[in-house]
């Protein structure tokens, strides 16, 4: 019995030493690579945000948060307000496979300038056709449009928006993350307006 007691003992020091040893490398690489992780993602979210608003000479003047109840859940929304008016909306909902996060860029009458998927865990070649099925010259052209009289819904649910083949389930978490990045943005000028006055 006293072999297996020192056995024991020395394994659970040698895991100890190896979990420590291997945690102190982890830590160390994630301080080197933390930085430029976050400069990469605020590259791409610059460039999703010039691409949605339609232009390359896109001012972000304030980036707000926004947390709303949406249907009985609470919902966050990242507003970046850009000058001379509208905004690009992060908004995200829960598609077939996941997340799904988009970025929707909004004129200041609430037109639709253009989205990005930021974020998705869609089928390959099915649901993750939302990055361009519902772009301008697409099937499922969304832009231009405005959810300001009504919610954007696919043909499926009585509305007019055509779905992705075989991925309405996808096309509906879009739309709803698009009408919610809307509410969103309605919300937040109805914020600003109350304030001005």
């Amino acid at each position: 019995m006293k072999k297996l007691d020192s056995s024991l003992r020395n394994m659970v020091v040698v895991l100890v030493a190896v979990a420590m040893v291997t945690g102190g490398l982890l830590a160390t690489v994630n301080r080197f690579t933390a930085e430029p992780i976050r400069e990469q993602a605020a590259k791409m979210l610059a460039e999703g945000i010039r691409k949605v608003m339609g232009g390359q000479e896109v001012e972000v003047m304030s980036a707000d948060t926004l947390h709303l109840t949406i249907d009985k859940k609470d919902a966050t929304f990242v507003l970046h307000k850009v000058k001379g008016g509208g905004a690009a909306v992060e908004s995200s909902t829960m598609g077939y496979g996941g997340a799904l996060r988009v970025l929707v860029g909004f004129s200041p009458e609430g037109t639709i300038l253009g989205y990005t998927v930021l974020q998705h865990a869609e089928t390959p070649g099915l649901g993750a056709q939302a990055g361009e099925w519902f772009q301008s010259g697409k099937k499922g052209n969304i832009i231009g449009r405005s959810a300001a009289a009504s919610p954007l819904t696919v043909r499926n649910d009585g509305g007019d928006v055509d779905a992705i083949t075989a991925s309405t389930i996808t096309s509906r978490a879009f739309l709803k993350a698009i009408n919610q990045a809307y509410q969103a943005f309605r919300t937040s000028e109805a914020n600003l307006t109350t304030k001005q006055q």
